[in-house]
């Protein structure tokens, strides 16, 4: 029998980024957990073929969440379908550059810095505060250890998820009286159809892996556990927080 403390039987959470990778494999776990879950993101696709995997506890939402108007109407399909939003995972992020700061466009800063901090923030707003109005919740932002130490050719990343980092500071004072709590999940190098590419590559991939002590990149279900702790009850005294999930990679 699982523990009470994890138990989401009857909660709702909306999960941005949710149809693919990291942020499907949140989404499977709080719904199996008990969950209802609202699966964000920018392709009809991709979360429809999620949806279809988790069940009939699984909506989805089209939504860029760099558009403040399809955060607002994601926070506003929610709220029509399910009365209220208990948690809010803040998932959505890109890092399609790796390049050095010397050829980093201002459009390639802008594009990283749009949806990995501005559409966090948009989404603390609108989804976060509709939590804080109703006096209970739980905000988890994915962060990065690239939100903890320098990564090569990934200035605006690192940039972004240090933004995070502090928005999560900063939030979890605001709302600690209004019982919402707000937490980071900062991982490693997870590999995902996004990052398989980079990762497996016969050359660029070697350092990464060699730099992580466990010997392996993590999966979407390496931070599943994780998602669910701090979604629950399990958590309940903890704010301002980031955990970091990287096999060791920021121990060196």
């Amino acid at each position: 029998m699982s523990s009470p403390l994890f138990d989401l039987t009857g909660k709702v959470a909306v999960v941005t980024g949710a149809g693919r990778g990291i942020g499907r494999g949140i989404a499977e776990a709080l719904a199996a957990a008990g969950a209802y879950v609202m699966l964000a993101g920018r392709t009809h696709a991709t979360l429809d073929a999620a949806a279809s995997a988790i069940g009939a506890t699984a909506l989805p939402q089209v939504a860029d969440v760099a558009r403040e108007a399809d955060v607002l109407a994601l926070r506003d399909a929610a709220l029509a379908r399910f009365g209220h939003i208990d948690a809010l995972v803040n998932n959505a992020g890109i890092n399609p550059i790796w390049r050095t700061i010397e050829k980093t466009t201002l459009a390639d800063w802008q594009a990283i810095i749009d949806v990995n901090l501005t559409g966090t923030f948009l989404c603390c707003k609108h989804i976060g505060s509709a939590m804080a109005a109703r006096g209970t919740g739980s905000v988890i932002n994915l962060s990065s250890v690239g939100g903890h130490v320098g990564l090569i050719r990934s200035a605006p990343y690192c940039a972004s998820k240090g933004g995070v980092e502090m928005l999560t500071k900063a939030l979890a004072l605001e709302w600690a009286t209004r019982g919402v709590r707000v937490n980071c999940i900062a991982p490693g190098y997870v590999d995902t159809d996004l990052t398989s590419s980079l990762l497996h590559h016969e050359t660029l991939g070697k350092p990464f892996l060699d730099h992580t002590p466990m010997g392996r990149f993590g999966e979407p279900r390496d931070l599943a556990g994780a998602a669910v702790f701090l979604a629950s009850d399990a958590s309940a005294y903890m704010t301002g927080q980031s955990l970091v999930i990287d096999g060791g990679w920021t121990a060196h």
